[in-house]
């Protein structure tokens, strides 16, 4: 069953321009389909995030923002699986299994509530049958320490973001169930 809807437009294309860095992962790579390991428990996988490292960020990167949105989920909104907010910018790196939500990000960093309602990252599960959907994960390197977002919508959070992102890294991995 696919639902036969068109691809959605990057949805970083649509936002204020911003400068470009590197983002790597062990576990994901750029246009290749996610393993299991980080694929929902409902679609038969281990809910696990994968491990990201960035590099050449801004010199005057004050924290980052790791993200993960899916712009083809069959909603108007897209769907948002997991926002990291207030990373250190001494951090350059998240370990698999840093989107728990057991507190494991680095310094004072949190969760901001997926669009699962946990504050944690929540794995990939298309309807099956449905098309290709992309993942886009996302480190914004961030003019300021802290957001105040505590408690908010994926939504405020973007918002925000973009007043506060000095540049994005992305790597978009892929998924089918």
């Amino acid at each position: 069953m696919s639902l036969e809807r068109p691809v959605a437009p990057d949805p970083y294309e649509l936002l204020p321009a911003a400068g470009s860095f590197t983002v790597t992962s062990t576990d994901v790579t750029d246009g290749d389909q996610l393993a299991l390991t980080h694929v929902h428990t409902s679609a038969g996988g281990e809910n696990v995030s994968p491990q990201l490292a960035w590099s050449g960020f801004p010199a005057e990167t004050k924290s980052f923002v790791v993200t993960c949105f899916d712009p083809d989920a069959p909603i108007v909104s897209g769907f948002w699986h997991w926002i990291a907010v207030n990373i250190p910018a001494s951090a350059t790196e998240l370990a698999a299994g840093a989107g728990a939500g057991d507190g494991s990000l680095p310094g004072g960093a949190f969760h901001v509530r997926n669009d699962m309602g946990s504050n944690d990252y929540v794995g990939s599960a298309p309807p099956q049958g449905d098309m290709v959907h992309r993942y886009y994960f996302v480190v914004h390197a961030v003019d300021v320490e802290k957001l105040d977002v505590e408690g908010a919508t994926p939504a405020v959070v973007g918002f925000n973001l973009a007043f506060h992102t000095l540049a994005r890294a992305v790597i978009t991995p892929t998924y089918r169930h």
